[in-house]
């Protein structure tokens, strides 16, 4: 009883009583995002986290895969931004798990807290792997199930966390109410055997964990901040400072898959 009504306090009057799957929603996030210091700082490291991760050796367009109130289109020149809602400001609506590209058109796919919303991961993988060029890459950050963010995001988090699911796919909702925050350490860490059988199209390059406390003070899109803008970095010495012991700690993690060629 206490812990909810310290959450619904902590709500953020923008999104106060809004469905998730409202386009109105994903459009008042962008306004959150800039009003929000901390929140605008955590998403400017991760953005560069996404953009450093590019192949520089492929070239052609990069897709941003549910722009939603992002705007990573500030780091990444010339990147086509996307959404499954029908909202002002992107290039393209589309559904992940059916892309109008041409085969090897694109130099490769990034996502910021979107993969775990996709219900058919593995029929998004091998779309992707027909649009993207060989040497290309998917990068994107998304939620990681430790020991720490189980705690968060099973008590303090408004998205299903389901670490024991055994499957790769889900149903039921709308396209952001519909998640299990698990999804990414299931398929790239649980089942990582099964990952390179049955999307042998990839190679997982890299996990990166990190993120233990600033998402989680930044009060995200759905809470109010908890910490003042100027204290990013102090909290970003602090997060670098555990980097041994991310197995523990991280939140979220930055995955990079290579198209084979």
């Amino acid at each position: 009883m206490l812990l909810n009504t310290l959450k619904s306090l902590a709500v953020h009057p923008l999104t106060r009583g809004m469905s998730l799957d409202s386009p109105e929603t994903t459009i008042q996030r962008l306004r959150i995002v800039q009003e929000k210091p901390f929140l605008k700082k955590f998403y400017h490291h991760c953005y560069l986290g996404l953009g450093k991760s590019l192949p520089l050796d492929v070239d052609g367009p990069v897709l941003e895969l549910g722009s939603g109130g992002g705007f990573l289109k500030e780091y990444i020149p010339g990147l086509m931004t996307s959404e499954v809602l029908q909202i002002p400001g992107v290039d393209i609506i589309l559904d992940g798990q059916r892309l109008p590209f041409k085969r090897a058109a694109l130099r490769g796919i990034v996502m910021f807290d979107v993969f775990h919303h996709l219900p058919d991961v593995k029929a998004f993988l091998t779309e992707a792997a027909d649009c993207v060029k060989p040497g290309g890459t998917i990068v994107m950050i998304e939620p990681w199930n430790t020991a720490w963010s189980r705690l968060i995001f099973r008590f303090l988090h408004h998205e299903p966390f389901r670490p024991d699911s055994q499957d790769w796919h889900f149903s039921g909702g709308g396209p952001l109410s519909m998640a299990n925050q698990a999804l990414p350490w299931i398929v790239f860490k649980r089942d990582q055997e099964k990952f390179k059988q049955q999307c042998s199209q990839w190679r997982l390059e890299a996990i990166k964990l990190d993120y233990p406390f600033c998402y989680l003070l930044s009060g995200g899109l759905a809470y109010r901040s908890f910490m003042p803008g100027f204290s990013f970095g102090f909290w970003r010495s602090v997060e670098n400072c555990l980097q041994t012991w991310m197995d523990f700690w991280a939140m979220f993690a930055r995955i990079v898959l290579i198209r084979n060629r």
